[in-house]
């Protein structure tokens, strides 16, 4: 599974959204390691879009993540950073510098619990995140770029909204929402 998880977590009340049966996001992304990324690939897709005031929340999607979805490769989270003002492109550069040196420290704190549930690989591979430097990737999602965006979509294998969240889910919430598709 592809997974973010980024700066301390936070308890939430979780916010679910009615989500329409008929929403697809079919979306390929590059992320900040230069992957390309789609959401209609066959893998179930957690994203999580956030500014900088949502990190927090982030990483606590990313601590409730199920066990079953960890390493398996028919799960992927992706988080997607939303800047709220226009960067220029050397500026953008080192943003994305910064954020693959967070992931790597993320990447590290995820494989203690691959290591605890037995999972031989480098946790740091499934940790992605796409830079959004100019709102593209969160109107793509019918988001508008703001200071308090943060969304969760669960994506089924070929880009379907399963369910969508503007708060960090309860576990058993996201563990179900996972578990349909």
């Amino acid at each position: 599974m592809k997974m973010v998880v980024l700066v301390a977590g936070a308890l939430c009340i979780s916010t679910c959204l009615v989500a329409a049966k008929d929403q697809n996001f079919s979306l390929n992304l590059v992320d900040v390691d230069g992957n390309t990324l789609s959401t209609a690939d066959g893998r179930v897709t957690i994203i999580v879009l956030t500014t900088q005031a949502g990190i927090d929340k982030a990483r606590a999607v990313g601590d409730r993540t199920p066990e079953f979805c960890l390493g398996n490769p028919e799960y992927r989270m992706i988080t997607v950073l939303v800047f709220e003002k226009k960067h220029t492109k050397p500026t953008r550069m080192i943003l994305s510098s910064l954020i693959r040196r967070r992931l790597d420290s993320e990447g590290h704190r995820l494989q203690n619990r691959y290591d605890k549930l037995k999972i031989a690989r480098n946790a740091r591979r499934d940790v992605s995140a796409v830079a959004d430097f100019d709102g593209t990737i969160a109107k793509q999602l019918g988001m508008e770029p703001g200071a308090g965006l943060f969304q969760i979509f669960v994506l089924g294998k070929n880009g379907e909204l399963i369910k969508q969240w503007s708060d960090v889910p309860s576990a058993d919430d996201f563990s179900a929402a996972l578990k349909q598709n």
